[in-house]
């Protein structure tokens, strides 16, 4: 078995046990391996403009917001931007600031036809830990994969 196959099958599994509705749930350190692997893959950050510019940004990505800042209102023609910078025949990874935003952007990309949608558990930031901080318990950041600062 290829390696991709196996990151995806894995990823695939992981889903099932949580009852989610889209293809595979991955952890950050496997959807860069894939972005290694499989370079047609998009990587789709769905935080806010705002989080991009004071958190950081992940090179590569396409940026499309789920919801916008202050207020956090949906972005109501999310499906539209995605469908104009991603093929839906791609791996389309979704991925936001803990994985929750990007849950929601990965079963309305399967919904809308892209069958090859998967979430990026952890997200860029990670969970909180005991001192109500993020970047330290998992996450894209924490894990030390690349991301530049605004």
């Amino acid at each position: 078995m290829g390696k991709i196959t196996e990151i995806l099958s894995t990823a695939q599994k992981r889903a099932k046990e949580i009852n989610a509705p889209y293809e595979g749930a991955l952890l950050p350190i496997e959807a860069y391996e894939i972005l290694q692997i499989a370079p047609a893959t998009k990587l789709i950050d769905v935080r806010t403009k705002a989080e991009l510019e004071w958190v950081g940004r992940i090179p590569g990505a396409v940026e499309i917001e789920w919801a916008s800042y202050p207020g956090m209102k949906l972005n109501v023609y999310f499906l539209t931007q995605l469908e104009q910078q991603v093929d839906k025949e791609a791996l389309a990874l979704f991925i936001c600031r803990s994985g929750t935003r990007s849950h929601n952007a990965a079963i309305a990309a399967t919904n809308a036809g892209y069958s090859g949608s998967y979430n990026v558990l952890e997200g860029f930031e990670g969970d909180k830990d005991a001192n109500q901080h993020r970047n330290v318990l998992g996450g894209w950041r924490a894990r030390g994969l690349p991301w530049e600062q605004s």
